[in-house]
Parts: structure tokens; sequence; C-alpha cells
């Protein structure tokens, strides 16, 4: 069984787990919760998906990641009402769950012995670099923990941090390539390092799925005109050959 893809038990046990995916900024995790939440809807799971009020970034009533895949969900202003909205549902989604209070991890220990999938996704460091509560306490109640990187924008390098590139030492600071950028334990600063706008960097996060989506577009309409230069230049003998 892979610790990725928790199997799928018999429905009339109540076996339940808790799924921690935690990481940087923009290295992925809301991406690989909505991936394991519409595997779970293919498997015929009924899912329920929550996430703080005070993120609307992308959309009031979605989980959206930076690449703008999607999953409709449900925004609480605390954690008790997770358990009171997630009705009969077999899986539970909870997206940048570091916004909520300790809280949480009650909420998803009750949640998983009751039989229920918990999928909880979120920063597991803050913007100093210290550990984001209550990401830590989750992953050590967790069955199964995932830890992802992005890419450092300065070398290159696996990124584990968040770089705060604006003004401000509140804690939490909601934003997205405005306001952080991933970076690597050698090129991260824990005080916020203003930088000029726009960075690269931005244009390359942002753009990256589309230009590959047209870049995919343009090698297949060439095929075709390739197949035919091909035959131009092989005569009949050689094809009958």
């Amino acid at each position: 069984m892979s610790a990725l893809e928790p199997h799928i038990v018999d429905r009339d046990r109540k076996t339940g787990w808790i799924e921690v995916i935690c990481g940087s900024m923009f290295s992925g995790k809301t991406e690989e919760l909505i991936r394991r939440l519409r595997r779970a809807r293919i498997a015929r799971q009924s899912v329920e998906v929550f996430k703080p009020a005070l993120d609307e970034r992308y959309s009031e009533d979605e989980v959206v990641s930076h690449d703008e895949n999607a999953i409709a969900t449900t925004p609480v202003d605390a954690a008790s009402q997770i358990v009171l909205m997630a009705g009969d549902a077999d899986v539970i989604g909870v997206d940048e769950a570091q916004f909520f209070d300790s809280e949480l991890v009650e909420v998803c220990q009750e949640l998983a012995a009751e039989g229920r999938r918990v999928v909880v996704a979120g920063l597991d460091t803050d913007y100093r670099a210290d550990p984001f509560d209550p990401i830590p306490q989750l992953m050590a109640v967790a069955e199964h923990v995932t830890k992802l990187h992005a890419v450092c924008v300065v070398c290159g390098a696996p990124a584990n941090h968040s770089q705060r590139i604006v003004p401000g030492e509140e804690r939490v600071l909601v934003g997205a390539t405005d306001a952080y950028e991933p970076r690597c334990r050698q090129c991260f600063e824990p005080e916020p390092v203003p930088v000029e706008r726009p960075r690269p960097h931005t244009d390359v996060i942002e753009r990256a799925p589309a230009a590959e989506a047209s870049a995919e577009a343009d090698e297949a309409a060439a095929r075709p005109a390739d197949r035919a230069d091909a035959e131009e230049e092989t005569s009949p003998a050689e094809r009958k050959a």
C-alpha cells in the first residue's frame, strides 16, 4: 500500500485516518489535496471540503491551487464548524489548515475516530521558518504525512521555505506571488526581503501550465506537416520498396 494513496477499506468497518500534506508555498499542496479528493469521488465516496473563511485569494467558495485547479468548498470561521457541517461524508478535506487554531487537531481526531478519511493541507512553517501550528501537531497524530517542495527562485534548488517579499511582521498575511516566493535553506532570509516587481519567477509560476499546454499543442500541430514533408522527400520508388 502506498502512503500517498491509502487503500479503500470495507465501508462496514469504522476505520478512519488522517493524512497531512505539508510544505512551503508553491509546493503543490492544494494541487495534491484536489487530486486525492477527486480520486475519492471517482471511488464513489462522499466528499466534503472546507477552508478558513479568511482565505479569499482566488475564490470564496472553492479551493483553488496556484495553477487554477479548483474544487468546491465550504468556508468556515472555526474548526468546530467542520464537525457540524461534515454530515455523513466518507472523506473530509481541509485546505490552508495553518489558518485554523489548535482545535483543528481535536476535530480531525474526532472525525478519524468516526471512521472518516481526513485529508489536511497546509504550511508547516511560517515566513520566519518557525513551526506553523497546528500543522506540526497534526503531523504527529496523522497516519500519513507527505512533505512537498517548491523550486527556489534564486538558485533552483528544492525550496522548503516561504520567503516574504513585502514589509510586515504579522504572522498571518494572506497572499500569493505578490507577497511570497519559494526559497531553499541557503537562500532563505527570516526577515521580509522586499524585491522589485514583477520578478521573472512570477511569470514562470503563473504561466507555466499555459505555456506547457501551448507547446504541446504546437508540437501536435506540427506532426502532420512533418509527415507530409517526409513523404514529399521520399521518391515513389522508395515508398514502393
